[in-house]
């Protein structure tokens, strides 16, 4: 069976076939940790996330530096809502040389989840840096500077995020929000009009929106 084939069938979403495939080659080579990240990757694909931890641990316990091993490890986690462990993996994938936008955006998310948003922040800003066009890491970035109280900068990142992606409407409704801070208010109601006119049943851009309008009637 060649290596490439298990892959193959994976990113076509042939699970069946992929399964077969790698546990022949895990067969053929057991030191290979790459299989048994790649029986991971499978596993975490069909929602096997603990069966899939323990494939992850195997190949650490045969390269204890494997990078993607680390970072299967730490999204197997994060779908568990392990966000702790998830965390520390994708720390440690980083270290391990696993430099790239997706591991530092996941790095984020994981402290975000803990409520840890200063710890979040270093990662999320490396996120939105190495890749200009995730718009999502853009945005969370957003929401965490606005969560430590840098509600400036988190009102000019939604902007770029919006400038980025016009249909965002949590973006739009989160640049609304920084804009009442500053009594912005008729920018505001333009921006909570945008996230409704995206999504129409924003239940929080119409609120805002209401109260703009009311504080308006009481004036």
């Amino acid at each position: 069976m060649e290596p490439s084939k298990g892959l193959e069938y994976l990113k076509k979403g042939k699970f069946e076939e992929a399964a077969k495939s790698l546990e022949a080659m895990i067969e053929a080579d057991p030191k290979n940790p790459v299989h048994y990240i790649n029986f991971g990757n499978l596993l975490s694909a069909v929602h096997e996330h603990e069966k899939a931890i323990r494939f992850f641990d195997k190949a650490l316990s045969l390269d204890e530096d494997a990078a993607a091993a680390l970072y299967g490890a730490g999204i197997a986690c994060y779908h568990l809502e392990q966000f702790a462990k998830a965390a520390k993996l994708f720390q440690e994938a980083i270290k391990s040389g696993l430099q790239d936008g997706d591991t530092h955006f996941m790095a984020g998310m994981s402290f975000v989840s803990l409520g840890e948003n200063r710890l979040a922040f270093p990662y999320l800003m490396r996120a939105a840096e190495l890749n200009h066009e995730d718009h999502e890491a853009l945005f969370q970035f957003g929401l965490c500077q606005a969560r430590t109280g840098d509600i400036q900068t988190a009102l000019n990142t939604f902007e770029k995020v919006v400038k980025q992606h016009e249909k965002h409407a949590d973006a739009w409704y989160n640049l609304g929000v920084t804009l009442t801070y500053f009594n912005r208010d008729a920018e505001a109601l333009q921006a909570f009009e945008k996230a409704l006119a995206i999504q129409p049943d924003h239940y929080l851009a119409g609120n805002g929106k209401r109260n703009i309008e009311n504080k308006k009637t009481n004036q």
